[in-house]
């Protein structure tokens, strides 16, 4: 015997049939999602990992970038306060120097004029105040003031004035 379908057969078949469809349809569905989703974490991932590696390179350039940003002031900044605090300090050695063989120089000088005028003072006792002039080719004797003259006389073709303490 043959069976007739009959118009709810049929839908019922044509249901289970869409179920079943709908059913492989949905586990097709959710094994694609997984797949996708694995993909999905596993880009994702990489990404991240990507994107860690990416940051890190750039911190370590930013790292070397201000250690050179800094380094550069400082060196200029060490250079030019070593140049002054050198040149400052051989300036004040310099001075210092100079200043102390003026000193030298200064204390000597007095000594030498304390001893010329001590000499001058003897020499002065020793000549009696006398003292030897010219004047428009001229010779002269200056005499102290007060000195009695006595009688000129020649000696050797030379005249001579006979001087006296009085």
């Amino acid at each position: 015997m043959e069976r007739t379908s009959t118009a709810n057969d049929l839908t019922d078949r044509l249901r289970r049939r869409l179920e079943i469809e709908r059913r492989e349809i949905e586990e097709l569905t959710a094994s694609e999602l997984r797949k996708l989703a694995e993909n999905s974490r596993r880009v994702a991932r990489n990404a991240l990992g990507t994107i860690e590696r990416d940051t890190e390179e750039a911190t370590g350039k930013m790292r070397e970038l201000l250690a050179k940003a800094w380094q550069r002031p400082l060196i200029v900044g060490l250079s030019l306060w070593l140049g002054f605090f050198g040149g400052s300090w051989a300036t004040m050695r310099w001075l210092a120097t100079s200043i102390q063989d003026r000193i030298e120089t200064l204390g000597e000088l007095d000594t030498r004029t304390e001893w010329a005028r001590t000499m001058l003072a003897e020499i002065e006792e020793t000549t009696w105040g006398v003292e030897l002039m010219e004047s428009s080719g001229e010779r002269w004797v200056s005499l102290p003031a007060g000195t009695p003259v006595r009688t000129a006389f020649t000696m050797d073709g030379r005249p001579y004035l006979k001087l006296s303490r009085e």
